[in-house]
């Protein structure tokens, strides 16, 4: 199994397809996303890209980290593991919580 890179400091006119090709130099690209805002589709400047292999991963850093791509100079590194949001889900905290418990 691949890595996922985190690939930061991109353009926001950067497409999907034109990351994937852009990793491709560097071996088999399985995925490539660039992250976007949900309300307006705007790119953020970062997305991941997942290589087929941790060696083409290792390359792809070397290769792309602090290179120049579209005047910008990529961030890339490998993905750390997604931490868990807070307020999100099921009995989370910081809202309204209402009550008195009925005492007068």
């Amino acid at each position: 199994m691949g890595k996922k890179l985190y690939v930061g400091n991109l353009p926001f006119n950067t497409t999907d397809e034109s990351l994937e090709q852009i990793f491709a130099q560097a071996g088999t690209v399985q995925s490539a996303k660039v992250i976007t805002d949900r309300d307006t589709g705007r790119s953020k400047g970062f997305g991941f890209v997942e290589m087929s292999t941790d060696q083409e991963a290792a390359d792809a850093i070397q290769k792309f980290n602090g290179a120049d791509y579209g005047g910008r100079n990529m961030t890339v590194a490998e993905a750390r593991p997604m931490a868990p949001r807070e307020g999100r889900g099921g009995g989370g905290g910081g809202g309204y919580r209402g009550g008195g418990g009925g005492r007068r």
